[in-house]
């Protein structure tokens, strides 16, 4: 199919320089597009991809200070102009339209317009499926759960009882969303579960990545806020409540009844104390342990950097007698005093 340049520019908000003519039918990097392929500079140190790129057009940011003679599209910034015409010129195979005849859809299930089920799904009882959705295969959806329209659930995704989904939220294979968090009385050294009795909220336009588990809400729910971003291996435990707009990547832990603020960021293998408060705007850098709440907007680490072996060892040394030495600068402190 294809589009043509100019198409393209006017998706992305654009001005097109060259031949706005020219058929476009995907998108590749500059070190492989051929002339029917689109590509796109946003880093200058690949300009000498540019160069000897083979790419029908290329998407440049406008602050570029670039000369190419070839067919451009110049956009504010090169990067979300790529992202916008990729969406556009996006191959992922989608799920035939309709129930597939291994899957289980039971009678009290409201399905929408233009559902697509694939083999091995099971749609419990009372579940309400919006329109334009799919449903991979061997996905299951518990009782009860509420999937708002144009919802992707790749295979092997489960959806627990109860549990809602909104408007255009994609899930990828083997996440978990609604199992039971973890809630459990000590007697004398017996555990004694809780049962999870409050469910799993996701806002609109929310992915999540595979291999996720978000846990249902002791309570009261645990709730995600729509546009936001999950990296693969993310752990939200229950209760706890994140804005709009946040990122999560991948290996992070949050542990229960955490609250984060909108537009937060939250780097790789980072852990989240519980019933702490993040507010918006932080962002946090991989590998930190966050322990307390943190009620300002900025940059905060506390992951230690890989360094030679040697040195880390000649360090660690170094940390472990800083006691010694801050009792000795007290001691010379007081005399002094004296």
């Amino acid at each position: 199919m294809g589009y043509s340049v100019a198409q393209i520019a006017e998706h992305i908000g654009g001005e097109v320089k060259g031949d706005g003519s020219l058929k476009i039918d995907s998108i590749a990097s500059l070190r492989q597009a051929n002339s029917s392929q689109l590509s796109f500079l946003s880093n200058a140190k690949f300009v000498d991809d540019l160069h000897n790129t083979g790419a029908g057009c290329v998407i440049l940011s406008e602050k570029a200070e670039i000369s190419y003679k070839g067919n451009t599209i110049i956009v504010k910034d090169a990067y979300v102009g790529f992202a916008l015409a990729s969406q556009l010129l996006d191959t992922t195979p989608h799920i035939t339209v309709g129930i597939a005849a291994t899957a289980s859809v039971a009678p009290s299930a409201t399905l929408g317009k233009n559902v697509a089920v694939a083999d091995g799904a099971v749609i419990s009882a009372h579940t309400l499926i919006g329109d334009d959705c799919e449903i991979g295969a061997n996905v299951f959806i518990g009782e009860g759960a509420r999937l708002g329209n144009g919802v992707k659930l790749s295979a092997n995704v489960s959806i627990y009882h109860k549990v809602q989904l909104g408007d255009e939220v994609s899930i990828h294979s083997g996440s978990v969303i609604g199992s039971d968090g973890f809630g459990y009385a000590n007697d004398a050294g017996n555990w004694i579960k809780i049962p999870q009795t409050g469910s799993v909220q996701i806002g609109e336009r929310t992915e999540i990545g595979a291999n996720t588990c978000i846990d249902r809400g002791a309570l009261d729910d645990t709730i995600v806020g729509k546009n936001c971003i999950i990296d693969n291996l993310v752990h939200i435990a229950h209760n706890v409540v994140i804005g709009d707009h946040v990122c999560l990547c991948g290996g992070v832990g949050i542990a229960g009844s955490a609250t984060i603020g909108k537009y937060v960021v939250i780097a790789g293998q980072c852990a989240i104390n519980g019933h702490i408060t993040i507010a918006d705007g932080v962002q946090i850098t991989g590998f930190s342990m966050v322990t307390k709440s943190i009620k300002e907007k900025g940059t905060y680490s506390s992951g230690m950097p890989a360094a030679p072996n040697k040195d880390w060892q000649r360090n660690t040394v170094k940390l472990r007698t800083i006691d010694k030495l801050y009792n000795r600068v007290k001691a010379i402190e007081n005399e002094g005093k004296s």
